[in-house]
């Protein structure tokens, strides 16, 4: 009996043990062991906000986000994996059979593009780090015929995850303007990078159960430790069908003139609004290594530029704004100046002391005849003006690398030469852009609309953020008309007048050839050549400023007016613009 009892109390201590440990773990530590579980068969995966889609005027995709795949594995479950295979004996019938690890590994490189090899270095490198990881990357961001491949494969241990990646549909249209961003990403260069805060969405993280035999994610285990969110949609103000023909005509005309590069610009006279910005050499935002790194960014924005004779329009409008010039004012232009300052200007053709009309001294671009106008005026005077166009700051933009332009630090730092030379285009750099917006200037009546390249940002609730913009009045609306006057007849009369003809409208243009500063206090060696004008000049609608370096093959002026030519007749025809009505006024060159 007294066995009997003790056995029993025994058997009673040994069940009070049990159930001591049971309660403990199954209520005492019951969170904090299943907390440790948990960590034991889940990895934490990240979860992509899918970067906004970047959209022309018209809603066209220029750039959107689409799924690719990371392949991962876990090293310390990587090893043979079981199959079932067709029986030998019996076709109907399946076996399994055990597929060795070299085996798997050779099968996983070929699906994502390495050997077996550096497949089994990724698991044994990882391992020789932690014996107890469970988490390395075999290959990231493959498209869905290598993810299906890689599924084909069944192989317990490996996982893919998706991972939202970029995408530019239409190559390079507009590339130079988009910009593009890294593998993981990240925003580097363009409108990408500029307008990262609309565009970049946010990432999440959840986790999987995983069973610990195989690796295997086990179906309804998901934990969402952290929602993802989309990024915003970039509406642009281009229009890519433009963008596209305007790229084509500027590469057309680079090839044919052995030029360096060339930029033409399309903006809208009435809003500043620009319909196309193209740069030639352009990118490929989907491939941007095979672009030499200088010809990456938007060569508009970034490459200043004594902009030459296209300037003189601008000193033409500041001189008959202050009253103290009209187009039909006189003086008599020697070929060499030599004012009392001690400057030194003459005419890049020789000529006899010629009696200029204001009209006359743009039409034949007279270096002497601007500056007997121009020094009617302060240099403070041509200076403020200077501001007022935008010029010496960046624009609205504030495109990546965007420059301001040099003024050389206005009046009281210019030299005597300085004091004359920015009168015709010298001695002063701007953008292509900053020449397109003083052009939109005169365009449109003497006011000035800020410079936009965006339309606006449409959140991932459908709310759209756009920046309201006003006009300011630089010139009076007589001085705009006057000089566009003058403007047309240098598109009537001047040199090139068979080279850009377009039939049916009024244009207002005018031609530049300027040196291009090195950045080291000298010049590069070849020349800018440029035009930049508007049409219908009676009404004027849109803005067209071209822009070539060095086109070895024709050194002039001669080499920008068919792209002025090609892409401004593109433009009316497009936008189906009313033929201009009475013809330009008649204005004498000379008295």
């Amino acid at each position: 009996m007294r066995r009997i009892l003790m056995a029993a109390v025994v058997l009673v201590a040994l069940v009070g043990v049990f159930v001591v440990r049971l309660v403990d773990i199954q209520v005492v530590r019951a969170a904090e062991l299943n907390v440790q579980a948990e960590d034991a068969r889940s990895q934490p995966v990240t979860t992509y906000g899918a970067r906004g889609d970047i959209v022309d005027v018209n809603g066209k995709v220029l750039a959107d986000s689409v799924i690719r795949y990371d392949i991962a594995l876990s090293p310390k479950n990587a090893g043979p994996v079981t199959r079932d295979v067709p029986d030998p004996a019996d076709p109907a019938k399946t076996k399994s059979e055990t597929i060795p690890l070299e085996q798997v590994a050779a099968e996983l490189g070929a699906a994502v593009g390495i050997t077996g090899e550096e497949v089994l270095a990724i698991i044994s490198d990882r391992l020789a780090d932690n014996p107890k990881s469970d988490f390395a990357y075999v290959a990231k961001l493959v498209d869905t015929p290598i993810y299906e491949a890689v599924k084909a494969l069944d192989i317990p241990w490996v996982e893919p995850y998706e991972h939202a990646s970029r995408r530019y549909p239409n190559g390079a249209v507009a590339g130079n303007l988009i910009g593009f961003v890294g593998d993981e990403g990240e925003a580097l260069a363009g409108l990408e990078l500029a307008e990262d805060e609309c565009l970049a969405g946010e990432n999440g993280q959840v986790s999987y159960l995983h069973s610990l035999r195989d690796w295997v994610t086990i179906p309804g285990t998901e934990v969402v430790h952290k929602q993802a969110r989309d990024g915003g949609t970039l509406k642009l103000t281009i229009d890519s069908d433009l963008q596209w023909f305007v790229q084509r005509a500027a590469e057309a005309q680079v090839q044919a003139t052995g030029a360096d590069w060339a930029t033409v610009t399309v903006m809208e006279a009435k809003t500043g609004r620009l319909l196309a910005v193209a740069d030639v050499p352009t990118i490929d935002p989907n491939d941007p290594a095979a672009t030499p790194e200088g010809d990456r960014g938007s060569r508009s924005f970034t490459a200043p530029f004594e902009p030459g004779s296209t300037f003189k329009a601008l000193t033409a409008a500041s001189v008959i704004d202050k009253g103290k010039a009209n187009p039909l004012s006189e003086v008599m232009a020697p070929y060499r100046y030599t004012p009392a300052n001690g400057a030194d200007i003459n005419d890049s053709f020789y000529h006899e002391d010629t009696p200029y009309t204001l009209t006359g001294v743009l039409v034949d671009s007279s270096n002497t005849g601007m500056s007997m106008f121009g020094e009617r005026l302060t240099d403070q005077e041509r200076y403020d003006d200077m501001l007022a166009f935008g010029l010496g700051e960046r624009t609205e933009v504030g495109f990546p690398g965007e420059e301001p332009g040099d003024l050389h630090g206005g009046p009281d730092e210019w030299d005597n030469q300085t004091k004359y030379a920015t009168m015709f285009g010298q001695g002063l750099t701007t953008t292509a852009v900053q020449i397109a917006s003083a052009y939109q200037t005169i365009a449109n009546g003497g006011v000035r609309m800020p410079v936009s390249l965006v339309d606006g940002c449409r959140d991932e609730n459908g709310d759209v953020s756009k920046t309201e913009s006003t006009g300011t009045q630089v010139i009076s609306e007589t001085a705009a008309d006057e000089t566009s006057q003058m403007l047309e007849r240098v598109y009537l009369d001047g040199w090139l007048a068979d080279k850009w003809e377009i039939p049916g409208y009024r244009v207002a243009a005018k031609t530049g050839t300027a040196q291009v500063p090195d950045g080291e206090g000298g010049y590069l060696s070849g020349y800018l050549v440029s035009v930049s004008g508007f049409a219908p000049a009676d009404d004027p609608e849109f803005v067209v400023s071209v822009s070539i370096m060095n086109p070895v093959k024709m050194n002039s002026s001669a080499a920008s007016a068919p792209v002025f030519q090609q892409v401004m007749s593109q433009v009316l025809k497009k936008y189906r613009t009313v033929p201009s009505g009475a013809p330009a006024p008649e204005l004498p060159a000379t008295w």
